[in-house]
């Protein structure tokens, strides 16, 4: 018995993929992904690693440790959290209850946060454009994050052993919060900055909110207002800075003795220096805080602001807390710290008017309000975190309080960015206008004043133009003028030679002149014309065309002997221009050639008055024949004789 046995061959399923895809997977992301954990991880080692150099420094250099090695680095480790955010606890205190310190040096904080950007940035291998990275932005985001957090976590667990132990609420809620955005910046600034993860953050936004950020013309509205906004912040900030300043310089006795009074040797002094410069952020915070009206509090229940001073009366001598004003009532000195925020505000709405030019008067009245709403966010977030406790009691409560920092930001904002804004857009307008109307004029009179110069050059021209054809005018006219004299003495010499032929001419007209009146009387039968004989000119003569014109009494009389002779119309087609001199001879010869053959046609017209009346008909065209040509005369039909 013989059985088959069917093979089927199994693919494996889309939904489940075979261990070749996960492992080409695996292989293909462990680079990318390994990448931005060993970015993370060197991110985290450096900055770990500066803070612990700093501190040994200064522990060896002092005289008098306190501790050794294990607490320098204790201490190194915690400081390293705290620049993350992390609230720390002192659990060594004269009472014996744990005292937290939560004011966060800012610019300590400087050194982890460009760390993270930078190890994210370099973990995404993009092009120049953003376009199909080989690491994924998700993987190496991941993978920095990962890192750095995991030597976070370590440094954590050191650091609980120290004088300074880090809170775990804020290690567990701080310290992933600012890697993640830090490394989250990186990433995005390595694809080119694109709107899409924005968008994505603003759509959790409420619903009109989100519509008035994401719109497409809102978009550039919302840009302009982060804009003043963070021209404001910036205003405000540098003048609380500069505040600080001044109070330290009118207060620079008591900063000098506490500066001597916390520690003797140079490497104490050199560590309460370092402290000082990484709290000056702090510092310019409160002076913001302290000229928006507000204040800070230097303890539970002591609040500094220019209304009014009341600091606590015992502070630990410090030589930033050497710069806060006398206890009392505020004076004009204090009250003049009232322009930062003026400035800051006439800032703001100097930004959002120049860059509301196209908008209504309304819609910049509104977004010199979103600014405003921009900027008192940011000096609340700024104040809350430049403040914090430094102890128990008292001490809980030491720097701005965030939401009265906002507030009166906000204010500020309102009563005085909006104003200008609306000032600056309407005075914009004018000014716009009036510049417009400036442009076309000074177009038009330069138009006018380039018509201008081209007539005139148009008629310098014409005038060079005339001026160079004078001479050759002049030259020609006295030529004409020369040559006039010649033309009208051949004329009279014509004349005088003319009257020698008036008589056979007299005789010829009169013959032709009795036909012509009986022929008006009694018109002849119709015959053929016959042939008009052709005068032979001489040969140093070339003949002229010349045209049949009916003969009239008047034309055919001939000119009296004292009067030249009237030449008919069609005479004017033989004679040549005056300018144009010709001699005597030509002028006489033509003259009889055309007599001769005018008499020669009228004899052969006009019958004779003795032939008779009863004459034969003349044969028709068909049964004449060809007519004999009249003989030439002996003279060559010069002589004027019949």
């Amino acid at each position: 018995m013989t059985g088959v046995i069917p093979m089927t061959a199994r693919r494996p399923s889309p939904r489940r993929p075979s261990t070749s895809q996960l492992l080409t997977r695996v292989r293909d992301r462990s680079p990318g992904l390994a990448a931005g954990l060993v970015g993370g991880v060197v991110a985290a080692g450096l900055g770990l690693g500066a803070l612990t150099v700093l501190v040994m420094v200064l522990w060896i250099s002092s005289p008098y440790p306190d501790s050794g090695p294990g607490g320098a680095l204790h201490v190194a480790a915690a400081l390293w959290l705290l620049a993350h955010g992390v609230e720390l606890v002192r659990a060594d205190t004269l009472s014996g209850v744990p005292a937290p310190v939560g004011v966060t040096p800012l610019l300590l904080c400087v050194l982890p946060v460009w760390l993270v950007h930078r190890a994210a940035r370099d973990a995404v291998d993009a092009d120049e454009d953003g376009v199909a990275p080989p690491v994924g932005a998700r993987t190496a985001w991941a993978g920095v994050v990962l890192g750095y957090l995991t030597v976070g976590a370590g440094t954590a667990l050191y650091a609980a052993g120290g004088p300074l132990r880090p809170s775990g609420a804020w290690t567990v809620l701080g310290l992933p919060t600012v890697v993640a955005l830090s490394a989250g910046t990186g990433v995005w600034t390595a694809y080119g900055r694109p709107r899409g993860p924005v968008d994505r953050l603003l759509r959790l936004l409420p619903g009109g909110t989100r519509r008035v950020l994401l719109g497409p013309r809102e978009r550039e509205k919302f840009l302009v207002a982060v804009r003043a906004a963070g021209a404001a912040v910036a205003v405000c900030v540098g003048g609380g800075a500069g505040l600080v300043a001044v109070s330290s310089v009118w207060h620079g006795g008591l900063a000098r003795e506490a500066f001597l009074q916390l520690t003797e040797g140079w490497s104490g002094r050199c560590a309460v220096l370092l402290l000082c410069v990484t709290l000056v952020p702090n510092a310019a915070v409160w002076g913001a805080a302290y000229a928006l009206g507000p204040g800070f509090a230097l303890g539970t229940g002591h609040g500094v602001g220019p209304w009014v001073s009341d600091p606590a009366p015992m502070l630990p001598p410090f030589p930033l807390l050497a710069a806060v004003p006398d206890a009392g009532a505020g004076t004009p000195w204090n009250w003049a710290a009232g322009v930062v925020p003026l400035a800051a505000g006439v800032t703001m709405g100097w930004f959002v008017g120049r860059g509301g030019m196209r908008w209504s008067v309304r819609r910049t009245a509104v977004i010199a309000g979103l600014a405003a709403t921009v900027c008192a966010t940011a000096l609340a977030v700024a104040a809350g975190m430049a403040g914090g406790p430094l102890g128990v009691g008292v001490l809980a409560r030491f720097g701005p309080v965030w939401w009265q920092v906002g507030g009166a930001a906000l204010a500020w904002g309102v009563g005085v960015a909006v104003p200008v804004a609306v000032v600056v857009r309407v005075c914009g307008g004018w000014v716009t206008r009036w510049r417009t109307a400036a442009a076309t004029k000074a177009v038009t009179r330069a138009a006018a004043k380039a018509a201008e110069e081209a007539s005139r050059a148009l008629s310098l021209a014409q005038a060079r133009a005339t001026a160079s054809r004078t001479p050759e005018v002049s030259r020609t006219t006295a030529s004409r003028t020369a040559e006039a004299p010649r033309t009208t003495a051949q004329k009279a010499a014509a004349q005088k030679a003319a009257p020698p032929k008036a008589a056979p001419q007299k005789a010829a007209a009169t013959k032709a002149t009795e036909p012509a009146k009986a022929t008006s009387a009694k018109p002849p039968a119709p015959a053929k014309p016959p042939k008009t004989p052709v005068v032979a000119p001489r040969a140093d003569v070339t003949p002229r065309k010349k045209t049949a014109t009916p003969v009239t009494p008047e034309a055919a009389a001939p000119p009296s002997p004292r009067t030249p002779p009237k030449p008919p119309e069609s005479e004017a087609y033989d004679l040549l221009p005056a300018d144009e001199p010709v001699e005597d001879v030509w002028r006489d010869e033509a003259l009889r050639a055309r007599w001769d053959a005018l008499r020669d046609e009228l004899r052969n017209r006009t019958p004779e008055p003795d032939a008779p009346t009863d004459a034969e008909p003349e044969p028709s065209a068909a049964q004449a024949g060809p007519e004999p040509a009249p003989p030439a005369p002996e003279d060559g039909g010069t002589s004027g004789t019949p």
